[in-house]
């Protein structure tokens, strides 16, 4: 069994990195659709940037796991 690290949003929901992205998915294609009011599209900009530095920030502490873990891997 997979576990998935979970984060905490600023709203308190918690949601994985794949939610994440899906969700930033979603913001692309409503902002792409120009169905949008400017508000809206500001908010959903806005929402996107905030959820794509936490996924950057992720992948950057998923990175270190693995450097670690490299570093304490025994050398054949």
């Amino acid at each position: 069994m997979r576990a998935s690290k979970r984060y905490t949003m600023s709203n308190g929901v918690e949601k994985s990195f794949e939610a994440k992205l899906e969700r930033i998915d979603e913001i692309v294609k409503k902002l792409e659709s120009g169905r949008v009011e400017l508000d809206e599209a500001i908010a959903l900009f806005k929402e996107g940037k905030t959820l794509a530095r936490e996924c950057e920030a992720m992948l950057k502490s998923a990175q270190e796991q693995v450097d670690r873990a490299m570093n304490e891997a025994p050398h054949a």
